[in-house]
């Protein structure tokens, strides 16, 4: 039998239909995948993985016909599991949804609560990719404008889906309490439990002349446009979360949320590491062998001076603290780290080469420590 709630996890309802199903499992999966914890410490990754894993197992048996009616009706994807034989019926009836919602209706008895009903459940929730370059990741950026359509209530009928107020009914078959009682036989005896009623959907009203904008629905498909203030130090594939902007709910319920999913180009010359940065800086060969102070340039744009030994190697990687990305939560950044490349010239003339030879003789007592260090780990093989 499943210990968990499936639907529960992926955040939909057991009404849901299978491309709600797949939308919800595509974002939580978002939310948890393991390259937006890459940076983050062991114990949030490990808790990520953890949710990650749930969110594919949901998806796994909510996906397929067969393990879902499983699910849904025995309250495991793998059947029937009473006690250690497994029975081949369903003692609860055709209809019932397992221990689960049988116990979870005993105790509403008991205490009033229950489910939310159908008419108080939130609207869907909107994912955006949105673009943004790799200087308004770092930097942020104040009133970017966003344009994206969503299901809003119909303003000529205020969402109640009616041409005028004496077109709605309360519905007959519930009494206009948007729940009908049903009695079902366990092995406690004859239960009584409640569940959303067919006729209305539950939300105990009957339309009798519908809305003609918007056809009875209460709500329609809009454009919207906002401004939003993004925060310095996003990164690609994270989220941002504007609470109410998703779509309308059909019934009572809050907005949905609209979840800003960040992919962010990348920059000709500076490459991201969480809060650090890094770049590969050519210098020239004397530069290297005689030392010198370079202006390094910074993402701001401005520069600053970096002092390179005599005899650097070129690959040496240096370290510029402060120069990195803001922290999301904190006023702190991280650093630049700046790899050293010497840029060999090419195309030598006939007396160029010759001075070099020149030098060459003058260098080869003991000057090179790389070759030598080299030649004696072979001897030492």
């Amino acid at each position: 039998m499943a210990s968990q709630d499936y639907y529960a996890i992926l955040g939909v309802s057991k009404e849901a239909s299978a491309d709600d199903i797949k939308s919800a499992y595509r974002r939580m999966a978002k939310k948890y995948h393991p390259d937006v914890y890459a940076t983050a410490d062991e114990s949030k990754k490990k808790e990520a993985e953890e949710k990650f894993k749930e969110v594919q197992h949901a998806y796994d048996v909510l996906s397929d016909p067969d393990k879902k009616a499983a699910y849904d009706q025995y309250g495991s994807e793998e059947g029937p599991t009473m006690g250690s034989g497994g029975f081949g019926f369903n003692p609860f009836g055709e209809n019932a949804g397992g221990y689960d919602d049988l116990f979870s209706n005993i105790f509403s008895a008991f205490t009033g609560g229950g489910q939310r009903s159908a008419a108080d459940r939130d609207g869907d929730d909107i994912e955006y990719e949105l673009n943004l370059s790799f200087k308004e990741a770092v930097f942020g950026v104040k009133d970017k404008e966003i344009v994206f359509n969503r299901i809003e209530k119909c303003s000529t009928c205020k969402g109640t889906g009616a041409k005028d107020p004496s077109s709605i009914k309360k519905c007959t078959k519930c009494g206009g309490r948007g729940v009908v009682t049903v009695q079902q036989r366990t092995p406690f005896g004859v239960m009584q439990t409640q569940k959303r009623c067919d006729d209305c959907g539950g939300s105990g009203k009957i339309i009798g002349e519908k809305c003609k904008d918007c056809s009875g629905k209460g709500r329609v498909r809009k454009q919207r446009s906002i401004k939003v203030n993004i925060p310095a130090g996003v990164d690609n594939g994270q989220m941002l979360t504007m609470r109410g902007e998703g779509s309308a709910p059909r019934g009572n319920g809050n907005n949905g949320n609209l979840i800003l999913i960040f992919n962010v180009r990348p920059h000709p010359v500076f490459h991201r590491d969480g809060v650090n940065v890094s770049l590969d800086f050519p210098i020239t060969v004397s530069d290297a062998i005689l030392g010198a102070t370079v202006k390094v340039p910074t993402m701001d744009g401005n520069t600053v001076d970096l002092k390179i030994p005599e005899g650097t190697q070129s690959g040496t990687v240096r370290t510029i603290r402060g120069k990195g990305v803001k922290y999301l939560r904190r006023d702190a950044y991280g650093d630049m780290l700046v790899r050293i490349i010497v840029d060999i010239p090419k195309d030598f003339s006939l007396r160029q080469k010759a001075t070099l030879k020149e030098l060459e003789e003058t260098l080869n007592k003991g000057k090179y420590e790389g070759i030598e260090r080299f030649k004696k780990s072979l001897k030492d093989m």
